[in-house]
Order: structure tokens, then C-alpha cells, then sequence
């Protein structure tokens, strides 16, 4: 059957000294990697004398000689790309595509903070050259531009205005201009994803911005350790598709699985070193992806009280809770305290952006009994004599969290997060009020609808469980997540359940509901390889992207964008 996303071929003219190397829409993904697509993407010479620079380069030498204007088949159609682009306005001409010959121009010179981002481009396209300061733009070629601030490099985004970018292919050019590098970035995600779908731009200018502010995934390296260099693919795939956020859950029951200077003996045999970590960091900052990292308490910590095993939480009859720790131990909050700092200081994040840390907070033991004073007398001793006779085990949770955020706003993380389980109804103690709320489930002890939360002025990540969990072996009647399903039936709103999030509007907006992430979840973690989660997770975190990133009906049906995601 026909691919309906391919465009129609147009016959070249016999007279035409050019020969079109054309992709094959069919074309796996897999099969065009980023930094080999010369003979897929470079059209055979066309603008006169080719540059002989090699690929790469960041000469600033002044143009050879004019050159003659490229010939190619016209580019027609739509943007083919993944998220779709908010708004092209077409225009008549023949659309840009790579040629030989052509060049990025880099007019802030190769100091300015949008020279990586060209450079990044000028490889995936095939080895391009590129070319700095003051050059006149040629046939072919493509001009990336700052509209807006200057600074260092990666300027730090603080609204999605700031991801915004502008393309115009115009008269066998492209011009890419946008008020940061995070914006260049997304350009040239845009580029990159069209040549490879249908060889091209259209004739027309794109302008271009998402609609949620934080869009991402997270992942479960605790349970089921994943190497560096899957991980660091996975942070190429989601910038792709222009997500910007990366959580790694690193501590659970299972292990512990980033090095420690501070506390070795809780560091499980596969873990990542601090060395490993610092280079997956200043990937996913070179690739404009802020790093949210998950050392999850008061549950969940069973690998570090393994050999902790006084400061296990115990019920009334004695027996031990696996992975919760016992917070009225006056050790307990020394020993968690220690490793927050430790890795506080290991997740750093340039100065002025956001500087997240996830406390977790969810599943703890002693507040999913039916009487948490009953079962646990230890922690309604301790509630009672720090917060007066009223004092609950919930007021002594909500507590405990509050202190560790204390902890890791003292190492300046301004961003902090907990799981919608972590939030408790506390007469005493509220949680704190910056805190935000990551919603995945309404299924727990006193569970509480995602309205409670925006109503009280809190703002609400959409982390919806059924939608957004991928759990390998698929436990407790998950099934694994479909790209097809979120595409066609969940939008940000829909936070729980299937069915929107009942509040006016005015809560339901980027500012209140700012996101999601896809979650992988490694509960059994024998389940899948890697490679199988790698190709599980792909069509539903295309198919978030497109959801975050644009919040009208896509105008693709979903076989079209599964046979496009399989072309980007």
C-alpha cells in the first residue's frame, strides 16, 4: 500500500545536471543513524565547486566564489515531523534540502552560544560545513540566528516562549532564528526530522513553540540497572522529539545504583560511577535536558537498610516493613540527609535554571494501614512529641519530607517534587507549599483526586498510570502503554482515569499542569531486555511528545504518524 505520508516524486528534467538521492519513506529509523546520512541525505553536487573543507569545519574563510543556485525536485506537502509544528505558513517555491556544496552560517561567530547547535546539525546532515561571522548566505545554505538574549551557552529556559523557534525556507535557503539556543536546538530537531521523512523543507516559514513546559521521561534505574550508553541513547531520542526532562530514579528496595563516597556499602555491585553520571548530565545539558533525580524516602529504601538494619520501620508486633525506614529513629534522617547532600552536589545544573529533586515520598508502609497509630505505636509516640498530643503519623510523614526538602534546597535545588501518595492529610503539618505534585495514580490508602490539589493552589505533573507507566513483566494488572492509546484518547488534563481533570480551565492551563513524563518502571526487571524497553517505550514517547508539545487534535491518523515516527 501506498505510504500516505510520502511525498509525490516529481520527475527530474533530462536536461538537469543534479541527480536526487531520494529516502525511502519505508525507511527504519534504525537504518539512517544521525551521523551517517551522506548518501542518504546529501544531494549529488549542485552549487558549483564543491567546499573541500572537511565536514565540520569552523574556518570562517571568506565565500570561494558565488554559487550557482541548487536544483531539486520541489519539497511539497507539510513539515513532516515529529511533534507536528504549530503553525507553517506555505509559501511558492521549491522547498530547501541538503546539497552538496552548502554550508551552516553562523553569523555570531564560532564563540557565540549557537555554534554547537550548528555544528550538531552540520554532522547529522552529513558532514556540512561551517562557516562563521560575516558571510554571505548562499544558495543552498543554512543561516542560524539568535532573534533574541546572548549569554553563555545553553541560556537557561524559563518559559516555553523561550523554546520557541522560527524556519523559512526561502528561495533554496533556510533561515533558523530563535531567542535562545534552546530554540535553535528545536529548529534544528525540526530539520533534522524533515530531511530524513521527505528529504526536505517545504517552500514556507514555520513558527514553532510547545505548549507544556516540562515534557519527559523518567526511569527506573534502581530495580533494573541500564548501561550509560543505553541511557545516553535514550536522552538522543527524547531531544529528538524535543522533551526536555529526564528523571532517574536511582534508589529502591532493589538497589542502590550511583556511587557514594559518603555511604559505599549501600552501592550496589551494577551502579553507575560518578564519572558515568557526570557525562550522562552534560549530555542531556548539551542537548537542552534539565536532569531530575529521585533518591525516593520515607519507603522504598531497602537497599540502603540493608545495611541499615536497626533503622528498618517494625510494626506493633515486630515484624519488619520492607524498605521503609523507621523516621522516629533518631538516626534515620542523619543517614538519608548524608545521601541527599552527597548527590545534590553530584546533580549540579547551571546557574540560573531550574534546579529540580524528586523526594519520592510515595508507598510508605506505616500510612497504608488502616490505623498507622495502632500498627506503628513507635511513630505515634514520636508525631505526638514533636507536634503536641494531636500530632498523627501523618504529620509525622508530611514532617520528614518537609526536612528533606530543607536538605536539598540547601544545596539549591529550587524545583521540588513528591508522588500524589506523598501527600498526606495532615492536621498539624502541611506539606510544603512549593512543592509540586506528581500525579500517578488514584488507587492508594486515601487517595486523593488531582482537583484537591490544583484547588489548593498546587501545581500538578501528569504522571497518569494509565497511560504513562510502562512496568516491565507488567504486575498488578498493568498493561504496557500503547503510543496509539495516548495519542488518540490522553491529553495533560486527563490526570487520572481516562476521563479530564474536573476544574475550570483557568487550573488546567501550562501554568498549573505543566507536563508529563513517560515513566519505565523495572518492577520485574528479568522481564525485557533493554533493548526491548528501547523499543517498547518508542511510539509512546513519540506520541507524548506530540501531546505536550501541540494541544490541538493531531491532524495525522495514527497509522499515518506510526508510519511517520518510523521514517524521523
Amino acid at each position: 500500500m501506498p505510504n500516505p505520508m510520502r511525498p509525490p516524486r516529481t520527475p527530474r528534467p533530462s536536461a538537469s545536471p543534479c541527480p536526487r538521492t531520494t529516502i525511502r519513506s519505508g525507511t527504519a529509523r534504525s537504518a539512517l543513524p544521525a551521523v551517517a546520512l551522506t548518501g542518504a541525505l546529501l544531494l549529488a553536487g549542485c552549487s558549483g565547486t564543491a567546499d573541500t573543507e572537511p565536514p565540520g569545519s569552523t574556518s570562517a574563510k571568506m565565500n570561494p566564489s558565488p554559487a550557482t543556485t541548487p536544483t531539486w525536485a520541489p519539497v511539497t506537502g507539510s513539515p513532516q515531523v515529529i511533534p507536528a509544528v504549530r503553525s507553517f505558513r506555505r509559501a511558492d517555491g521549491r522547498g530547501w534540502r541538503p546539497s552538496s556544496g552548502a554550508r551552516v552560517v553562523v553569523p555570531a561567530g564560532a564563540k557565540s552560544n549557537v555554534a554547537d547547535e550548528a555544528q550538531r546539525l552540520a554532522k547529522e546532515l552529513g558532514g556540512m560545513t561551517v562557516v562563521y561571522g560575516d558571510q554571505t548566505v548562499r544558495p543552498g545554505d543554512i543561516e542560524v540566528k539568535l532573534s533574541g538574549k546572548n549569554g553563555a551557552d545553553n541560556v537557561p529556559v524559563q518559559s516555553t516562549a523561550d523554546e520557541a523557534y522560527t524556519l523559512t525556507a526561502s528561495g533554496t535557503r533556510l533561515t533558523l532564528t530563535a531567542p535562545t539556543d534552546a530554540g535553535i536546538f528545536y529548529g534544528t530537531r525540526t530539520v533534522k526530522q524533515a530531511v530524513r521523512a521527505a528529504g526536505g523543507l517545504p517552500e514556507g516559514t514555520i513558527e514553532d513553540r510547545p505548549d507544556r513546559p516540562q515534557r519527559g521521561m523518567s526511569l527506573d534505574n534502581a530495580r533494573k540497572p541500564y548501561t550509560q550508553d543505553w541511557i545516553e541513547a535514550r536522552l538522543r531520542e527524547i531531544a529528538d522529539l524535543k522533551l526536555n526532562q529526564f528523571q532517574l530514579h536511582f534508589s529502591d528496595d532493589q538497589g542502590f545504583r550511583i556511587q557514594s563516597d559518603t555511604h559505599p556499602e549501600v552501592v550496589s555491585a551494577d551502579h553507575l560511577t560518578k564519572a558515568q553520571v557526570r557525562q550522562i548530565i552534560a549530555l542531556a545539558r548539551s542537548l537542552h535536558i534539565s536532569v531530575v533525580p529521585e533518591l525516593d524516602s520515607p519507603g522504598h529504601l531497602g537497599a540502603v537498610l540493608d545495611h541499615y538494619p536497626d533503622l528498618r520501620l517494625r510494626n506493633a508486633q515486630g515484624r519488619v516493613i520492607p524498605g521503609a525506614i523507621d523516621i522516629s529513629n533518631p538516626k534515620a534522617a542523619p543517614l538519608i540527609d548524608s545521601l541527599l547532600k552527597e548527590m545534590s552536589e553530584l546533580f549540579t545544573n547551571p546557574k540560573g535554571a531550574p534546579a529540580y529533586w524528586h523526594l519520592g515520598g510515595d508507598e510508605y508502609q506505616a500510612l497504608m494501614s488502616s490505623s498507622p497509630s495502632t500498627s506503628y505505636p513507635q511513630l505515634a509516640r514520636a508525631a505526638r512529641q514533636k507536634y503536641g498530643s494531636g500530632g498523627t503519623v501523618e504529620d509525622l510523614t508530611t514532617g520528614w519530607l518537609n526536612d528533606r526538602q530543607k536538605t536539598v534546597e540547601a544545596k539549591g535545588k529550587n524545583r521540588i517534587e513528591a508522588w500524589n501518595d506523598g501527600f498526606f492529610a495532615s492536621p498539624r503539618v502541611s506539606a510544603d507549599k512549593n512543592r509540586m505534585v506528581d500525579y500517578w495514580t488514584g488507587k492508594e490508602t486515601g487517595k486523593r483526586d488531582p482537583a484537591s490539589f490544583l484547588r489548593e493552589g498546587r501545581n500538578v505533573m501528569n504522571f497518569n498510570d494509565e497511560y504513562l507507566y510502562y512496568v516491565l513483566g507488567e504486575p498488578n494488572q498493568f498493561t504496557y502503554p500503547t503510543g496509539q492509546r495516548i495519542y488518540q484518547s490522553w491529553t495533560p488534563m486527563v490526570l487520572r482515569g481516562t476521563q479530564p481533570v474536573a476544574v475550570p480551565a483557568s487550573m488546567t492551563g501550562p501554568g498549573r499542569i505543566p507536563g508529563a513524563r513517560f515513566a519505565i518502571w523495572s518492577d520485574r526487571a528479568q522481564a525485557q531486555t533493554q533493548q526491548q524497553v528501547a523499543a517498547g517505550i518508542r511510539l509512546p514517547l513519540a506520541a507524548l511528545a506530540q501531546k505536550t508539545w501541540d494541544p490541538r487534535t493531531p491532524a495525522l491518523s495514527w497509522a499515518a504518524f506510526q508510519a511517520l515516527a518510523n521514517r524521523v
